[in-house]
């Protein structure tokens, strides 16, 4: 009897286990999103210029590979096309060249025809020969032969055609480029209906180049554009600016946040991650916020708590008042002007327009300006970085944690001088 009533008790505990447990869930964590595999292929032994882009872009794909949800694999072993090593792979990327044996090439086409996804980079267009490999050059680029090129390198200022694909849905209506050699193609991108052009030079670039023999001076350029039967994306960038003598670097194909927008945004659509990165600027816009940097835990502040034209926006101790509280209001393509408490007609804007790194930041009555705009681009940490509409640079605090220096806009690094927590506050 004694070990029937103990089976009946335990029998009984559970059950009202079993209970408790339907009647109140325990919330379950979201799984993580699985990381996508990048494999990027380069030959890195022609033209100082392009040795120069795979160096850069082996140091800063891997430092954007743990932010973005994805690992990143470089080598030169363009074989991997060919005897299947591509297929462990997500996303494939052609730094500086192209598979040139018949095997690589076959390998490549059967794994985009297969699902794969690519992203090319300036000299994976380039031939004079198409016709030595139509598929690829004609049919999956379209571009056809090289046609002309830009030198030497520059900027340019491109407009973005169309902000419906997710690789170009949160850039502004134009944006200037990072330095390149740029190219140009003998088919006519427009005439082809499975490719989307993306980006184009901006007629305000004309002329475009610094030799007056090399130099375009009207017409139409493709830079940025995908085929609709491949999850691909070419971008016409990737030759830094070089002192051939000394064989010197001079320019950065990562100089631009907003080139570099294009291609975090770009990996994660061709990684089939994009639907799951926080969004850019998820604020509320009746929130008031203070704007703590997270290297060395001050707040944006209005310099005096003054809200006159002109004054500056400096780093200071956290102390919750007015003069350390902003407001985000919306205007266009995901940026947002930032509005004092004390004033709100005024906003933070860099001064004199300058795109000139370590521009300060200061309160001026708002215009509308472009420098006036910012966009804020939500981590997975839940910090935000703050990117200037009209010079793609990120709003920086200084390396001490001293009172009273003021803001500025610099190059955005990724680092915690450009990383901030939005606090909102009644």
């Amino acid at each position: 009897m004694h070990a029937i009533r103990s089976g009946a008790v335990r029998i009984l505990v559970l059950l009202a286990i079993l209970l408790t447990g339907l009647s109140a869930p325990r919330a379950q964590a979201a799984p993580a999103a699985q990381p996508f595999k990048v494999l990027a292929l380069y030959n890195g032994t022609w033209d100082a210029a392009h040795i120069s882009f795979v160096h850069e872009a082996n140091t800063w794909f891997p430092e954007q590979a743990a932010q973005n949800g994805f690992t990143y694999t470089a080598s030169n072993n363009w074989d991997l096309l060919a005897n299947g090593g591509v297929n462990g792979y997500q996303v494939v990327l052609f730094l500086d060249d192209l598979p040139q044996t018949a095997a690589q090439r076959a390998g490549f086409e059967s794994y985009m025809r297969g699902g794969g996804a690519w992203m090319g980079f300036h000299v994976s267009a380039f031939t004079t020969d198409a016709q030595s490999w139509p598929w690829y050059h004609d049919q999956f680029l379209g571009s056809g032969d090289f046609k002309s090129n830009t030198w030497g390198p520059t900027t340019a200022v491109l407009r973005v055609e169309d902000h419906t694909h997710p690789a170009t849905k949160s850039l502004p209506a134009t944006f200037t480029s990072s330095v390149s050699e740029w190219y140009s193609w003998s088919n006519d991108l427009r005439q082809n209906p499975d490719i989307k052009i993306l980006a184009s030079v901006d007629p305000s670039s004309f002329p475009l180049g610094t030799d007056p023999n090399q130099s375009w001076y009207s017409g139409y350029y493709p830079i940025l554009w995908t085929n609709t039967k491949y999850r691909m994306l070419y971008a016409n960038f990737g030759h830094n600016a070089m002192d051939y003598n000394t064989n010197t670097t001079l320019s950065s194909t990562f100089a631009s946040a907003t080139q570099n927008r294009f291609l975090l945004d770009g990996l994660r659509w061709l990684g089939g991650a994009d639907s799951t990165q926080p969004p850019a600027g998820p604020v509320s816009e009746t929130s008031w916020y203070s704007v703590r940097n997270d290297a060395n835990g001050t707040c944006a502040d209005a310099r005096s708590a003054e809200t006159a034209n002109g004054t500056a926006i400096q780093q200071y101790t956290c102390n919750d008042t007015g003069a350390q509280q902003y407001q985000f209001h919306a205007t266009d393509g995901g940026y947002f002007r930032i509005t004092a408490r004390g004033n709100p007609q005024q906003v933070v804007d860099v001064t004199g327009r300058s795109t000139a790194e370590g521009a300060p930041l200061q309160l001026w009555s708002w215009s509308g300006g472009q420098n006036q705009q910012w966009q804020p681009v939500r981590e997975p940490s839940g910090r935000y970085h703050l990117v200037a509409r009209h010079s793609g640079k990120c709003l920086s605090a200084a390396a001490t944690a001293a009172d009273g220096v003021q803001l500025t806009q610099r190059a955005c690094d990724g680092s915690a001088a450009q990383r901030f927590q939005l606090t909102a506050h009644p």
